[in-house]
């Protein structure tokens, strides 16, 4: 029997990390050496939980080390890691708030951004800001950094509009339109025009994995009714770009992930509509005078960049 609300205020935070440690650890003895607790105090955490909201949130087996949540434990757990989270994101916000013009930033990238974006970026801010630590965190999906802006694990992070439902607030960086990457002997390349998309959905195409600026492209040929031709797919742009090299297909790719400086290829420009690159951060958290320094300065980079693709021809604007 679930209990009232009075038999709630008796819950501790520790109870929500124990049990989220038990789940992620699959036992006991994995949460209490993550925990750095005893294992009886993390029986005694989960056993305490269970008995103020009054059903079992974890299946114990005699015989086994692992343990199973139930289904009301799986319910929990997903208001505990809101609720931790958000606490670790208290904990950051008045880490920065002490720091002022010092300390340190955590910022999410992927690499397309971390290629040509945030190296300039990082040495124009740490000039103008040397007491803040840029702290980079790299990932092939900007799912999985918005998520760790939701969790306090970043502050601010390079995304791709729309974002995910989230507690996020971004802006617009810039366009990046799509192009098409084909061997330099192809004969598209050697026609020089844009390809339409029946001719690019009928290429044996190289992508990438897990990607949604990838999703985005491919949804698009699919609502022309065009079935796109995928026979590899690769996290790496570099992967992309060299199995095109050696004339294993093409690439429907943003023109941000292309090393324009390879001889072995060309970039078409294409009729998909442009990722639109964007910076993120938790709307509810405090962002620094450093945070908002960075968003600045980032826009005016972008924008740099921008005007460098348009006046190579390709179509994006700040």
């Amino acid at each position: 029997m679930i209990m009232g609300p009075h038999q709630w205020a008796d819950l501790e935070l520790r109870h929500l990390v124990s049990l989220q440690a038990v789940v992620e650890a699959g036992s006991f003895h994995g949460a209490a050496e993550r925990l750095d607790y005893t294992q009886s105090a993390i029986s005694q955490h989960i056993a305490a939980l269970e008995s103020i909201v009054g059903v079992r949130l974890i299946e114990r087996s005699r015989g086994r080390k692992s343990v199973e949540v139930t289904e009301a434990g799986e319910l929990l757990l997903h208001h505990a890691d809101a609720i931790v989270a958000r606490l670790r994101a208290a904990q950051a916000d008045l880490a920065a708030y002490g720091q002022g013009a010092a300390g340190i930033l955590r910022v999410g990238t992927y690499q397309s951004a971390g290629t040509r974006i945030v190296p300039l970026l990082v040495r124009r801010f740490s000039a103008a800001w040397p007491d803040v630590e840029i702290r980079l965190t790299e990932a092939a999906n900007d799912d999985l950094l918005l998520q760790l802006i939701e969790r306090g694990e970043l502050d601010l992070t390079f995304a791709i509009f729309p974002l995910p439902p989230g507690p996020f607030e971004a802006v617009e960086l810039m366009h990046d339109p799509y192009v098409l990457v084909v061997p330099r002997e192809s004969a598209l390349a050697e026609r020089g025009q844009e390809p339409s998309l029946a001719e690019i959905a009928a290429l044996p195409l190289i992508s990438f994995r897990l990607c949604r600026s990838t999703e985005a492209a491919e949804s698009h040929l699919r609502r022309q009714g065009l079935e796109p031709r995928i026979v590899f797919r690769s996290d790496d742009n570099g992967t992309v770009q060299g199995l095109v090299a050696a004339g294993v297909g093409a690439a429907l790719v943003p023109i941000l992930t292309v090393d324009r400086g390879d001889p072995e290829v060309v970039a078409l420009g294409t009729e998909v509509p442009p990722r639109i690159v964007a910076l993120a951060w938790h709307r509810d958290r405090f962002r620094s005078p450093a945070a908002r320094a960075f968003v600045t300065m980032a826009g005016e980079i972008a924008g740099e960049v921008a005007e460098e693709l348009q006046r190579d021809g390709l179509a994006a604007t700040a």
